[in-house]
């Protein structure tokens, strides 16, 4: 896969960012003058966390670390207690976000890899009770899919299967889930990991535009090699060319949620997630957009 994007002026724009935001403004007292910024606009789509970056942390601590983030939005996974499968322990931790004021916006992944009703039911009786309107997806074969699009329509909750790269036996991108779902109920569709599309050897920027109305989540993450899993970086130190990815989600006119899954680093993973989110509103205030 060819990389679309020189980063530089965004790596600086970013990096900036980071530094304004986090310096005291006596700092800035004698700077000499500079240009006034443009026009802002708010961004139609909003940055958020997939929980299992803090896969390693409770619930109360996850919750700690998006109010350090300034972050408001999560994708929630039956993962530590971020939200428990047991609907008593569920209702304990829907109530914890709701008082934090803080939206779960996406379950998941959650897996489907039963071609069951009474399995898949459980599923989206599960997502219900949390009030959740979007579920990542993981597991299903296209077999099950068309079981899953009959709750779909029952439950009203939007299908978005996560592509897992090469490894995965059959979502290798979201092009893969795209030949599946394109014919299907319009609430059967994609969370694309961006990562994962491009060590498939798909542009995440050409997967956006393909997909387009189908994308119902996003999952990002940065790679300094396509060729490698383990070649995970901090967001803005890698190659994915992420105002590439911007722009084709503007272009889409999406207006759902970046969720940052930053899978490095489990044991301490805030200074790697506080850079990345300020590399990626870097990028959006480069572009006119604030986060």
């Amino acid at each position: 896969m060819k990389k679309t994007l020189s980063r530089r002026d965004f790596v600086r724009s970013g990096a900036l960012l980071a530094a304004a935001a986090s310096a005291p403004s006596a700092a800035f007292a004698s700077a000499a003058p500079v240009a006034e910024p443009g026009p802002v606009q708010a961004s139609p789509f909003k940055l958020g966390v997939a929980s299992y970056t803090f896969r390693s942390f409770t619930r109360d601590k996850l919750i700690e670390n998006l109010k350090q983030l300034k972050i408001s939005t999560v994708n929630c996974k039956d993962i530590k207690d971020h939200l428990p499968f047991a609907a008593a322990d569920e209702a304990v931790a829907v109530e914890a976000y709701k008082a934090a004021g803080i939206k779960i916006t996406a379950g998941g992944t959650v897996t489907f890899n039963k071609d069951e009703d009474e399995d898949i039911r459980a599923k989206f009786d599960y997502l219900k009770r949390a009030g959740i309107a979007v579920v990542v997806a993981g597991g299903p074969t296209p077999a099950i899919m068309k079981r899953i699009e009959k709750f779909v329509k029952e439950y009203d909750i939007k299908f978005a299967l996560h592509n897992h790269g090469p490894e995965d036996p059959m979502w290798h991108s979201p092009l893969d889930v795209l030949k599946v779902v394109k014919d299907m109920d319009p609430r059967m569709g994609c969370c694309i990991d961006v990562g994962h599309c491009a060590r498939a050897g798909v542009n995440p920027v050409d997967a956006i535009k393909e997909v387009g109305p189908r994308v119902f989540d996003l999952h990002v993450k940065d790679l300094a090699n396509y060729q490698s899993r383990d070649s995970q970086v901090d967001v803005g130190d890698g190659i994915l060319p992420f105002k590439g990815i911007f722009e084709a989600l503007l272009a889409i006119q999406y207006k759902g949620y970046v969720d940052l899954e930053y899978e490095i680093h489990a044991d301490d993973p805030m200074p790697g997630v506080i850079k990345s989110f300020a590399y990626m509103r870097g990028v959006l205030a480069g572009m006119g957009y604030k986060a």
